[in-house]
């Protein structure tokens, strides 16, 4: 039976609890956002809390959840919009100039603690400015956008530090899940180089066999890799990690792009300083 992860994640308004001079982020995720009784909340970890800018009496709140249906767990990333002048709640906040929903705009501040040397495959750790990126080998539109930030990084390498975060999209890319563990085998081998051609691998996203992945990534690319070597324990872990830090960084799709600790939604920052 598959499981389906149904929250109340539409749009949504809820009163608060009358007379509450703070917003109860865990009471709120407990008993308005998460209705599946089929689901239990088993951690709310609160992120961040952000005032927004020109509308005084909302903050939105970016936090994550631990949950758990049956032997299934997952952690989701997800942010609230609370007026408490108002007594309101919104899981989405539509800017009415622009049309645009204010959820898909805001992103927690990157900590510096990401520009780890583990992380950097290209530029040099000291450019003044860093670009940090969530990202699955199998994403299209990541196929279509690596490719082309990689190559701008490189011929600018003083200009630029670009760290690289696995965030495979196992659900939509079950391959992923063997790519990213060959690709950071790779990367602790010190060939981010090699790792990174990764990119320009065809294959069937739907492709599970390890054996036939490996192949075809040997055939392709001329990188021979064995299940034994891509299968230790330390990178199923370091991926783990990853996927663990763009979760705290309310990262939901991929390409997810930071440039110089702030989210960047167009995913170009970066241009302006080339040169």
């Amino acid at each position: 039976m598959s499981l389906t992860w149904k929250l109340s994640t539409s749009l949504i308004a809820a009163t608060l609890i009358a007379g509450a001079a703070e917003f109860n982020l865990d009471n709120f995720v407990r008993h308005t956002l998460v209705q599946n009784p089929r689901i239990k909340v088993e951690k709310v970890t609160q992120i961040a809390e952000q005032p927004l800018e020109g509308r005084p009496d909302w903050k939105a709140y970016m936090f994550t959840m631990d949950l758990a249906i049956g032997k299934e767990k997952r952690q989701i990333p997800e942010m609230v919009f609370v007026n408490t002048k108002d007594q309101v709640a919104a899981m989405s906040l539509i800017d009415l100039k622009n049309g645009r929903d204010l959820r898909n705009e805001i992103k927690p501040t990157l900590p510096v603690s990401y520009y780890d040397k583990k992380h950097l495959v290209a530029g040099h750790a000291d450019a003044p400015h860093k670009i940090v990126v969530f990202t699955d080998p199998q994403c299209p539109f990541c196929l279509g956008y690596m490719p082309d930030l990689l190559k701008d990084v490189k011929a600018h390498p003083d200009t630029f530090a670009l760290y690289y975060y696995h965030m495979p999209l196992e659900r939509l890319h079950p391959v992923s899940k063997v790519l990213t563990r060959a690709m950071e085998y790779l990367q602790s081998q010190g060939k981010s180089d090699e790792a990174m051609k990764f990119y320009q691998l065809k294959i069937n996203p739907r492709e599970t066999n390890e054996k036939k992945i490996l192949a075809k990534v040997k055939e392709q690319l001329g990188i021979d890799l064995k299940p034994e070597e891509i299968n230790k324990a330390e990178y199923k872990k370091a991926v783990e990690e990853d996927v663990k830090k763009a979760t705290s960084m309310m990262v939901r799709g991929t390409p997810t792009v930071y440039f110089d600790g702030k989210y960047d939604a167009g995913r170009s920052a970066y241009k302006k300083y080339i040169k």
